[in-house]
């Protein structure tokens, strides 16, 4: 199975996972008293749609390349992150306006039950977070990790309503809003995870130099191709699950254009087949100053 097919069934699991969480949490908060859930079962909502998002940003991404479009479609990958990451912060605003109404309306002290409904709900949030963050690293989808910290900051939230829960049962009345605050303090938790999923995005879309360790590869594989002398300049930039390379490989000076170009594509290939994760590969062919032969300056010639 490749990359895309891969993003897209871990996307289905987020998908199913939230919707499910979604009705179990709204459900418990209604009849348990706990505004904390609620807030939690509005987030869950919204990471429904955030995984609807990724998974319409996967599938196109994986489109091959075409005439409009020569390096692909991967750059969406990022728009996508940036969506999501909309999501998160207009769950953050819901959760700590509601939060904010509730600290300010006299209700009851949650039910005991809804700690352990929590529980469960954090223990899979957790598990989740773990799946889709370790498919999201194998198939280099920014867009796939922005959906692995949608279940982090679940977690996140289910957490401090766990805590809010705890204190308002422990010390009673007077005390029945500390999982409304509990929920205010979640929603500032989701807002700086936002700011953590965004920047790479960012990074990606302004071609940012982020991949010092796949550089190294580059440059460490291109001297195992006979006739590469070294490299010079290697460029790397990012688009979807594909990384887009422009390398200098230095050749003797004195061979031919035709060999120079056919060392270019030994390397080319080379490449490819050993880092799987690239995609258009660029050589420019530079020439050994060691052997090259500097032209006189002699006036009499």
């Amino acid at each position: 199975m490749n990359n895309e097919h891969t993003a897209i069934r871990t996307t289905y699991f987020s998908i199913i996972g939230n919707t499910s969480l979604a009705l179990i949490k709204g459900l418990a908060g209604f009849f348990g008293n706990s505004y904390a859930l609620i807030a939690d079962a509005i987030e869950s909502t919204t990471d429904i749609f955030s995984s609807l998002l990724v998974l319409f940003g996967l599938k196109y991404a994986k489109r091959p390349a075409d005439e409009n479009h020569p390096y692909g479609h991967g750059k969406i990958e990022p728009l996508i992150t940036f969506l999501v990451v909309a999501f998160l912060v207009t769950s953050a605003t819901v959760i700590a306006y509601e939060s904010i109404q509730n600290i300010r309306t006299p209700h009851k002290i949650p039910k005991p039950w809804t700690l352990l409904v929590l529980g469960g709900i954090i223990l899979w949030k957790e598990i989740s977070f773990r799946i889709v963050v370790k498919k999201s690293k194998e198939t280099n989808s920014s867009s796939l990790k922005a959906d692995a910290w949608h279940h982090r900051s679940d977690a996140i939230t289910s957490v401090m309503a766990f805590i809010g829960i705890s204190i308002a049962l422990l010390f009673g009345k007077g005390y029945e809003t500390a999982d409304d605050w509990a929920a205010l303090l979640a929603s500032a938790f989701i807002l700086y995870n936002s700011y953590l999923i965004f920047r790479p995005a960012l990074g990606e879309i302004m071609d940012e130099h982020l991949y010092d360790d796949l550089l190294e590869e580059i440059r460490e594989e291109s001297i195992k191709v006979k006739g590469v002398v070294g490299t010079e300049k290697c460029f790397i930039r990012k688009a979807g699950m594909k990384y887009h390379v422009d390398l200098h490989a230095i050749v003797d000076a004195e061979i031919s254009v035709k060999k120079g170009h056919y060392i270019a594509h030994q390397l080319k290939d080379h490449l490819r087949k050993e880092i799987p994760n690239l995609g258009h590969v660029l050589i420019h062919v530079e020439p050994d100053t060691c052997t090259v032969e500097v032209p006189s300056t002699d006036s009499k010639n």
